[in-house]
């Protein structure tokens, strides 16, 4: 199906509200699409129960997130009728990287992405959801944005890097250590 909507370089908002394609907002909801589906190829190459389970999980926030961003913060003092995301998503995040970091060997120096084929994939997401924080944080800088958005593409990204070296230890592959020359 197609609306010839967007065949202008316009698109519209969650609303009815017109943008350029390019601007810092789309971008921002754009990425976070980018990550949604980078998470997607990570399940599956999974084989591992409980990180499929927790990059499902991931992914219904970043629905969450997209409609957060592709949508402005209402007036002061109107109701919001949209899902934003919450404190609650990031302390869930926080649990599992809670749960997950005592199982993975103690981590000392700058470690190379890649290891295993989810590994690898994971480190991916997490470049992409620190590519994501970026935009959001320009976004922020010409209009208000869901302030918790930021903390948790910040926690979001730490609980990647965990999952990836996770992937690794399941997978009896060690993380490559960097080292300089």
């Amino acid at each position: 199906m197609y609306t010839r909507g967007g065949d202008r370089g316009e698109t519209g908002l969650y609303g009815s509200k017109r943008v350029p394609k390019d601007s810092v907002r789309v971008d921002a909801y754009g990425t976070v699409d980018e990550l949604n589906s980078s998470i997607g190829v990570a399940i599956a190459h999974s084989r591992h129960e409980r990180i499929t389970k927790e990059l499902k999980f991931v992914q219904g926030l970043l629905f969450v997130a997209g409609a957060d961003l592709a949508s402005e913060l209402p007036p002061k003092g109107a109701k919001d009728k949209l899902s934003r995301i919450a404190n609650a998503d990031i302390d869930r995040l926080e649990k599992t990287i809670d749960e997950i970091l005592p199982s993975l060997p103690r981590l000392s120096n700058f470690i190379l992405p890649g290891g295993s084929l989810l590994s690898a994939q994971l480190h991916l997401a997490r470049s992409i959801c620190r590519r994501a924080e970026r935009s959001v944080v320009a976004l922020n800088r010409e209009e208000k944005v869901n302030p918790e958005l930021l903390p948790f593409l910040n926690r979001l990204s730490t609980l990647l890097f965990d999952l990836a070296r996770y992937a690794n230890a399941l997978e009896d592959t060690n993380d490559e250590i960097w080292s300089s020359r």
